[in-house]
């Protein structure tokens, strides 16, 4: 039994002394240098640009209104629905206005009977006053007579034509191509010279206000380029600024810059739009990935990768746009840096990079 606990207890040393045995050289694990990808750095052209959200106003929106009193027939048009330019809008009674005509138009009948007679009667005191039958004097009445009722007569006739063209205004036609926003009036009501019938919206002509920050006020001329883009719609415009008020708003601090848009499908009066200034453009500007920028005690510092070596780089930035940083110092165009994975590297730090090489895009 002793001997049986001897061997147990020598078996239990032999393994424990196994476990603590120093591994050698060629048993230490090797670490791989970490997988990263590069860009090329490249001379680049950089617009500065500011952003703002504005709104777009529709300067084809006539309001339709009766131009006569009377009472609404039919008004053919309903809310949403497209209009053509002379496309019938609403119809008026033209009772009174065709009474009114009518009784211009007797009128001038019973003038025209009266001035025929009247000029036969000069015409009889001619021939009598140059037989010196008559004075001058019933010659120069009837005359004056005469001219009388030529004058009555155009009066007359004016109040015909304006008859008439009363008479006309009871049809009321779309002065614009585009949709029936707004209907006020229905059948049966009374309008008077003046009152709305129906509110129209056209696209053909749109305003865009955007507010921009007042500290760029500054910065902001009318020709500066501007893209507008807006939910409705994906078309993009570009276009210039128009003009900018002179006076800031109060309610957001900031000025009205107004561009203005000719018609764009799918682009609506009262939307929403996006817009991208171009306060100015630098030319020959080094771009990197924003993932390359590294901050580090030193300062922000990229990698750029030699002979599959990361030799650490402090640089000055700038601008920021679309994922791309501007290097002022530090860097020269052509370098290779790291993009992806160089948050983890340090100075010297071994890389192993892909085949494929990924370059920075233009902005």
């Amino acid at each position: 039994m002793k001997n049986y606990r001897t061997f147990i207890l020598l078996a239990v040393v032999t393994i424990l002394a196994s476990c603590n045995k120093p591994k050698t050289a060629e048993e230490k694990p090797v670490r791989s240098p970490p997988v990263i990808t590069t860009s090329q750095v490249l001379t680049q052209t950089l617009a500065i640009t500011e952003e703002a959200v504005g709104t777009l106003e529709g300067l084809v929106d006539p309001t339709v209104t009766s131009e006569i009193a009377a009472r609404v027939i039919k008004v053919d048009v309903s809310v949403g629905q497209t209009v053509k330019k002379g496309q019938l809008i609403a119809l008026l009674d033209a009772t009174d206005s065709g009474l009114a005509r009518q009784e211009a138009q007797a009128e001038v009948a019973r003038i025209e009977v009266l001035l025929a007679n009247q000029e036969r009667t000069v015409a009889r005191n001619q021939a009598l006053v140059d037989k010196n039958f008559i004075s001058k004097n019933a010659l120069d009445d009837a005359s004056a007579q005469q001219n009388a009722l030529k004058q009555q007569l155009q009066a007359a006739k004016i109040r015909v034509a304006s008859a008439s063209s009363n008479n006309a205004k009871t049809r009321i036609f779309s002065p614009a191509d585009g949709k029936v926003e707004k209907k006020i009036v229905d059948s049966g009501e009374y309008v008077r010279a003046g009152d709305p019938i129906v509110q129209i919206i056209g696209n053909q002509k749109l305003r865009a206000h955007i507010p921009f920050p007042e500290n760029i006020a500054v910065k902001i001329k009318p020709g500066q380029p501007i893209t507008l883009s807006t939910p409705t719609s994906g078309t993009i415009v570009n276009t210039v600024v128009k003009e900018i008020k002179p006076l800031i708003m109060v309610d957001n601090r900031s000025v009205d810059v107004i561009a203005d848009v000719d018609y764009t499908p799918g682009w609506q009066a009262g939307a929403s739009i996006n817009a991208e200034l171009t306060l100015n453009q630098k030319d020959g500007v080094l771009m990197v990935p924003e993932q390359s920028v590294v901050l580090r005690p030193a300062g922000e510092v990229v990698y750029v990768i030699e002979n599959n070596t990361a030799h650490q780089r402090i640089i000055q930035t700038g601008e920021r746009k679309s994922g791309m940083v501007e290097v002022t110092d530090g860097l020269e165009a052509g370098a290779k840096v790291a993009v992806d994975g160089a948050a983890y590297l340090t100075d010297k730090t071994p890389v192993k990079v892909p085949t494929t090489i990924s370059t920075a895009g233009k902005i």
